[in-house]
């Protein structure tokens, strides 16, 4: 079993593709392109923490997407997640931010970016979306967004190795 990380899919917002500059001709396009980019890296059997805006003014049942996607999978509430996508059925849990261990690293998981988190000063590792690549994150924090991240779901081991390169430069 592998946890994976991700964020901003902004499932069914044709906005976004402008927004963004997603490399999308169409709101369709983008969401099949997700999928096979999610279930290319995700088994069945993994965990996924998606960190926020899932779908927005979607034409289609966010249900019908969150169906289609591997893994076992958890929300962490964004700001675009309505109660039509937290109520989903397909979530293992909904949440405002988490504290998790992986592999024995300490993470702190929310939408937004913070300047510190719990345990900052103890090694934790801040994870979060909603900037959509635009901002770099601070000491151990990481925008795993899919903007950031050609679109897929990223691991712990490829965070950190970015993290590490950040505080290299």
């Amino acid at each position: 079993m592998t946890t994976w990380f991700t964020a901003d899919h902004h499932f069914g917002h044709a906005r976004i593709i402008e927004l963004c500059r997603r490399p999308f001709a169409s709101v369709d396009e983008m969401d099949e392109a997700m999928i096979a980019a999610w279930n290319a890296a995700v088994r069945p059997a993994d965990v996924v923490w998606h960190l926020g805006d899932f779908a927005y003014r979607s034409p289609r049942h966010p249900g019908e997407i969150l169906d289609r996607l591997h893994g076992t999978k958890h929300l962490v509430r964004g700001n675009h997640d309505s109660p039509r996508t937290r109520e989903l059925d397909g979530w293992a849990s909904v949440q405002e931010s988490a504290e998790i261990a992986d592999g024995g690293q300490r993470l702190f998981l929310s939408h937004f970016p913070h300047l510190e988190w719990p345990a900052y000063w103890r090694g934790s590792v801040h994870l979060f979306g909603h900037v959509h690549g635009r901002r770099a994150g601070v000491g151990r924090s990481c925008d795993v967004g899919v903007d950031a991240w050609g679109y897929r779901p990223v691991t712990l081991p490829e965070i950190l190795t970015r993290i590490g390169d950040a505080q290299n430069e």
